[in-house]
């Protein structure tokens, strides 16, 4: 049975989240859960909750620890991501549990889908039948091993290294190799709801990055709007500097006529009416995307470079100290969001 606090955990999540004030219906579910307490609204609660947590914008980086227990033994089990253009999984499991390390992986790829993925699985056994025994023969030939090398090397003594020895694989041994179906059962439940709280970790800090997103695409497109008492003036500025350079040439007679079809060709080249245009469209689609169903953080990168490049269009026509002066600002505050953007789902 799904219990009341993880529902009021993962409410809590949405209630913070700019997208969730838009929806009524999400707005009314945690007076719903509130006053309503059997199984199976609970369970609908969870699952309208669950597949609306899935679709926000995430972070790559996630940790989640759990300590679960079975009659035979205490299980840890921890599950921690970071950032990575693939899901790259590393697990770290008892040999016991090596046949199920597929299973294992199915689950972690079903929930997580990008990233890299470390898997820690701990297991102390509680009972005396179940105790691992040491594997004399392996301590004894690592003891000889040890204790021939040291004497050709002529060194001082080998009686310290038996705790050394200790730590080395397959030492220990166990009495039944196998895991049985109730600390198995055990594991996987554990297992599921570690990597519930990855994702939780992640739905945290993607809210973050989320917010700081926004407020940086809004910051540029406020810079684009300062761009526009420039545009006057640079016109003016560009002609008034060319008729001067020209009429410093004494011997060059000019044609008034031509002089204004070559200028207005020559101000088409450096109007970046375009740009501005193109630039706020696709700021618009960053904000679009990061707010839609499936928010996706590789098409994120791609619509930042689009972004980028109109900016850098911007730059070079500008011909004007002040508009590039705001460019520089808006680049940087483009390459705060590109730095982010590597983490995102």
């Amino acid at each position: 049975m799904v219990s009341l606090n993880v529902i009021q955990t993962k409410l809590e999540i949405l209630y913070v989240s700019p997208f969730f004030i838009k929806h009524s219906l999400l707005r009314k579910l945690r007076l719903f859960v509130q006053t309503s307490g059997t199984h199976k609204v609970i369970k609908s609660v969870y699952l309208c909750i669950t597949n609306y947590l899935k679709n926000m914008i995430k972070s790559m980086t996630g940790y989640g620890r759990i300590q679960v227990e079975s009659e035979k033994a205490n299980i840890t089990i921890e599950v921690k991501t970071l950032n990575s253009k693939q899901l790259d999984i590393n697990c770290r499991i008892p040999a016991s549990y090596k046949e199920n390390e597929l299973e294992i992986r199915n689950l972690i790829n079903t929930k997580l889908r990008r990233g890299k993925v470390d898997c820690f699985i701990n297991i102390e056994v509680t009972t005396e039948n179940e105790a691992p025994e040491i594997n004399t023969e392996l301590v004894e030939y690592y003891y000889k091993q040890i204790k021939s090398l040291s004497n050709k090397l002529k060194l001082d003594s080998t009686d310290d290294v038996l705790g050394d020895i200790l730590r080395f694989p397959d030492i220990f041994k166990t009495q039944n190799g196998e895991l049985d179906q109730e600390t198995w059962k055990k594991t996987k439940e554990g297992l599921m709801n570690a990597i519930d709280l990855v994702d939780e970790f992640r739905i945290t800090e993607g809210k973050v990055l989320e917010a700081d997103f926004i407020l940086r695409i809004n910051n540029i497109l406020s810079l684009l709007e300062r761009i526009a008492p420039f545009e006057s003036e640079r016109i003016n500025n560009i002609k008034a500097r060319i008729k001067t350079n020209l009429n410093r040439q004494e011997e060059i007679d000019v044609d008034e006529n031509r002089f204004e079809q070559e200028l207005i060709f020559y101000m088409e080249k450096l109007d970046i009416t375009e740009e501005k245009i193109r630039l706020n469209k696709h700021c618009e689609y960053f904000l679009e995307t990061i707010g839609a169903e499936l928010s996706s953080g590789k098409k994120l990168i791609f619509i930042a470079q689009e972004i980028g490049r109109e900016i850098n269009t911007i730059g070079a026509k500008a011909n004007d100290a002040d508009i590039q002066r705001i460019v520089v600002l808006m680049k940087d505050e483009l390459e705060k969001i590109k730095e982010q953007l590597f983490n995102i789902l």
